[in-house]
């Protein structure tokens, strides 16, 4: 039977950041595209991640687009870091000025996309039973957009309401006078407990294992510091881009070691740090993040910030990490330990005795049933992966993606990967990520991608692929580069390792700076480590 469907020159799957800018690219350069988003509008994660407390932790003038000099200069923003309703408002705002929506159909995730070797195209399927096909196929689904709920036994038969952090009502959620369980102190949990607490009749925090937090330090944004941006910002762009993390050029980073420096100097040093607040707190000495001995001493400034906010000696150790610092991502929050301080707030600790199930009227650990009206599930994202595996992708021969990485992902800077033709991925797997200012990222990868499609059209081609050894020596890159930093010595997320049965592999790469000279080299050497085809037999 022949298959009718739509044609375009490109599908892109997702309208957050990355994805609203990419079609804005693409069809700004006379391609034919069409977007597809699960949710019902734009803003990716910042559409999904209502909960209470949520905001970002990179400052509000750096995690902003700067393809257009009018719109850095239009928008203004309220605080230091910004809110989630106020990011979400800034994507609705892009969305307009460059008319997008017309070219998204909101409401439709993508369920399987199987490659045409013989047409070099991509037959792409959604989930309101449309087919549609395309040349080049562009995920930009995000590396934090794929919740992670717990297999629980008996999840089902809670009598009370469920939400997880990562999906969240549109219109909010009461918890006036309620009982509440939350599970998880991860970066959603430290964000909303605050204000859970500050609404909720009894607060129960559920925790495997304790998180380092330091205080955000939000506000009001300085006025004269906006100012003093606006009127430098591509300035202030370029110095951010030379940042490790390609943000935070303005606070001082220190090189000199930990280890050498005095008691006193450590303690000055670390105390200033906590002031500049949030990230930038791993900055005051230069081996924080590469030596174990150097690690400890900033752990230890830390936890014993908890012991002196906490008043309860038994819950302030509870809520001391005795992990190393950094190589799970650093949380930011605003009062998250005082708020162990109040009354109506219980901590309990679920690393021996884990949740064993979820009852018609609470949940069960270590024997003991905790009775709620509402559980929270803080319990994060299967990252990086999870939403490039949940459609059926295939390539040639029929491969499935999952099947391609069932030992872990593997790419070609993380933008493309062997075996699946004219198919990105923004900020993927390989690529500095979920390290760096995310916008940065995704800008960075979409104007990549529009060249790379320009150039190959150009050459007259209609297929691109990823050469095998470019991808076998990028794979050992990334790794190396890893095992010359402490993030690998953590289970976190960056491993995969909060999802049962996903494979331990550290997928971002580290050094912002020293991708973007990789990215430079590649375009140098007529796109090196990419293969392309020209156009196929009958097709024109």
């Amino acid at each position: 039977m022949a298959d009718v469907g739509k044609r375009f020159d490109a599908v892109v799957v997702g309208a957050g950041f990355g994805g609203m800018y990419m079609l804005h690219l693409l069809h700004r350069s006379g391609l034919s595209v069409r977007g597809y988003e699960r949710g019902g509008g734009v803003g990716g994660t910042w559409f999904w991640n209502r909960y209470p407390g949520c905001r970002c932790d990179v400052e509000s003038m750096e995690y902003s687009y700067q393809f257009s000099a009018e719109l850095q200069q239009e928008w203004n923003w309220s605080e230091r870091y910004s809110p989630q309703p106020e990011i979400l408002a800034y994507a609705n705002h892009v969305a307009d000025k460059f008319e997008l929506r017309r070219h998204f159909r909101f409401n439709t995730a993508l369920t399987a996309a199987q490659y045409d070797e013989a047409t070099q195209t991509w037959r792409v399927c959604t989930s309101e039973g449309e087919t549609v096909h395309c040349q080049y196929l562009i995920m930009a689904t995000g590396c934090l957009s794929s919740t992670n709920t717990p297999d629980f036994p008996g999840l089902d038969t809670f009598a009370g309401q469920t939400y997880h952090t990562g999906a969240w009502p549109t219109d909010g959620v009461d918890f006036s006078g309620k009982t509440v369980g939350i599970i998880g102190t991860g970066s959603s949990g430290i964000q909303s407990i605050p204000l859970i607490a500050a609404q909720a009749r009894q607060l129960t925090v559920f925790q495997r294992t304790p998180n380092y937090s330091v205080p955000a330090q939000n506000g009001p944004i300085d006025s004269a510091r906006v100012a003093e941006i606006k009127a430098n910002y591509a300035e202030f762009r370029v110095r951010n881009k030379a940042q490790q993390a390609a943000f935070g050029a303005d606070y001082p980073r220190r090189g000199d070691s930990v280890l050498e420096a005095s008691a006193e100097e450590r303690a000055r040093r670390f105390e200033e740090y906590w002031g500049y607040g949030g990230f930038m707190f791993l900055a005051a000495f230069g081996d924080i993040g590469q030596d174990e001995s150097a690690n400890f001493h900033a752990q230890e400034f830390v936890r014993n910030k908890i012991r002196s906010i906490v008043k309860d000696p038994r819950t302030a150790e509870l809520l001391c990490p005795d992990t190393l610092i950094g190589c799970k991502r650093l949380c930011a929050d605003s009062g998250y330990y005082a708020t162990f301080n109040r009354d109506n707030v219980t901590l309990v600790d679920v690393s021996e005795h884990p949740v064993e199930q979820i009852t018609p009227g609470g949940l069960v650990t270590g024997g003991r049933e905790y009775k709620f009206d509402v559980i929270v599930f803080a319990t994060g994202f299967d990252a990086m992966t999870g939403a490039l595996l949940k459609p059926d992708i295939r390539g040639r021969n029929n491969l499935a993606l999952g099947d391609k990485w069932h030992a872990g992902p593997r790419t070609y800077l993380g933008l493309m990967t062997a075996e699946f033709p004219n198919l990105f991925m923004l900020t993927g797997p390989g690529s500095p990520s979920v390290l760096a200012n995310m916008v940065t990222g995704v800008e960075q990868h979409a104007e990549f991608v529009a060249s790379l499609i320009q150039w190959a059209d150009a050459q007259g081609s209609r297929e691109i692929s990823v050469a095998q050894p470019a991808e076998d020596e990028w794979v050992e890159v990334v790794n190396m580069r890893s095992r010359a930093t402490l993030f690998p010595r953590c289970n976190s997320w960056y491993l995969g390792a909060n999802v049962p049965g996903k494979p331990r592999v550290f997928m971002p790469y580290v050094g912002f700076p020293d991708y973007s000279a990789k990215l430079a080299e590649v375009v140098d050497n007529g796109y090196a480590g990419f293969t392309t085809r020209g156009v196929a037999m009958g097709q024109h």
